[in-house]
């Protein structure tokens, strides 16, 4: 299967810093493929937005969406998937530690029958040893209880289809569960090897600990949304 365009879904909120390099590095990585780049400024109070303006004419197929006040990650998705005009998209972290020559990783992963495509940092995470063995637990926690099959659920570099998106239960941190609501769905997922740097700007948006409480709440949330899925099987009448 091959994908000729994709819509890319970066949400940020007071990453100065970082857009425009990694608008470059976005834009470099698929300058084969007809794509448009999408940025959720998710409430900033810093000069990311004023920054984002200023790179609209060097960089044509870049669009900027505008939350006024921030609502979260899971929203800020949300908000540039629906403003996407195209049938694949790819959504990665705006503190550039996702590599965005990696999407190109995801969509040839992409086979007949896959909806989502998911980055995994396992063997290349550059964060904190506590960020790391939290997430190890919190993942193999999760996939035990959900059987998502996604070694590393919380990675921000994913590709998936539009429509199927938007068909989803939509609630607060849902993006880290994007795997099992899929699963769920009746749609297929597939994990690949991603690499992760480290943060060069800025300063991250998320704490240990209120992460952690918070996805405990929502793991109860999502396997009881799992257990009372139905998934039909669709009979065609044949032309005879």
């Amino acid at each position: 299967m091959q994908i000729n365009q994709v819509s890319v879904v970066v949400p940020v909120r007071n990453e100065e810093g970082n857009v425009a390099s990694l608008i470059g590095e976005i834009d470099t990585a698929l300058k084969h493929i007809t794509h448009e780049i999408i940025y959720v400024d998710d409430g900033s109070t810093d000069n990311t937005y004023s920054q984002l303006k200023s790179l609209q004419s060097q960089f044509k197929q870049l669009k900027i969406v505008r939350h006024a006040q921030s609502c979260g990650q899971s929203t800020a998705v949300r908000t540039g998937v629906k403003a996407a005009q195209y049938a694949w998209v790819a959504t990665l972290d705006g503190d550039g530690q996702n590599d965005p020559a990696d999407i190109l990783k995801l969509m040839v992963a992409i086979t007949d029958g896959i909806d989502l495509a998911g980055g995994n940092r396992r063997a290349s995470r550059r964060d904190t040893w506590i960020k790391r063995i939290s997430s190890v637990i919190a993942n193999t926690v999760r996939s035990k209880m959900l059987n998502d099959d996604t070694p590393d659920t919380g990675c921000g570099l994913k590709l998936f289809k539009r429509e199927a998106f938007l068909d989803l239960p939509y609630f607060d941190h849902m993006h880290r569960f994007l795997p099992a609501l899929i699963k769920r769905r009746g749609g297929k997922i597939v994990s690949v090897p991603v690499a992760h740097r480290n943060r060069e700007h800025g300063k991250s948006n998320y704490g240990t600990i209120d992460r952690l409480l918070v996805g405990i709440v929502d793991l109860f949330g999502v396997a009881w949304l799992q257990r009372r899925a139905k998934v039909p099987q669709l009979i065609e009448d044949k032309v005879v």
